[in-house]
């Protein structure tokens, strides 16, 4: 291409563009978003009469898996309804009574010597 001359035009739909400029379909633009990502923020504030009834902080991300795990997102990965590999958090089951048992006489006793200690003081108040 000269110095003098313009640029060739593609006519599609009606629309004239300048070549290079063609207007891309939605797979492309779908592909574009998910390869790269985008965020929306936004917030939702209801008041009335300057008074703050209800704020709703909306954050929304959409990428592609590879994406989201290359920025740090992985949480269906650890979510026991989306994947079978999440492992369900271990509840505590039933403890051994002697363990318990074993676990609470010294409070009590630690308990009793302060209560024998409050106790004498009190015998030596005059009031």
């Amino acid at each position: 291409m000269t110095a003098g001359q313009q640029p060739s035009v593609v006519q599609n739909s009606g629309q004239v563009l300048p070549a290079g400029h063609e207007p891309a379909n939605l797979g492309d633009i779908l592909e574009r978003v998910l390869d790269r990502g985008i965020v929306i923020a936004g917030d939702i504030r209801v008041s009335l009469l300057d008074i703050e009834l209800l704020t709703l902080k909306l954050r929304l991300v959409i990428a592609s898996v590879d994406t989201a795990r290359q920025i740090g997102i992985d949480w269906w990965e650890h979510d026991p309804w989306l994947s079978s590999r999440a492992r369900p958090p271990i509840e505590p089951g039933p403890r051994d009574p002697e363990e318990v048992e074993a676990e609470r006489r010294p409070r009590v006793a630690a308990r009793a010597l302060r209560r024998d200690a409050e106790a004498e003081e009190w015998d030596g108040f005059d009031g």
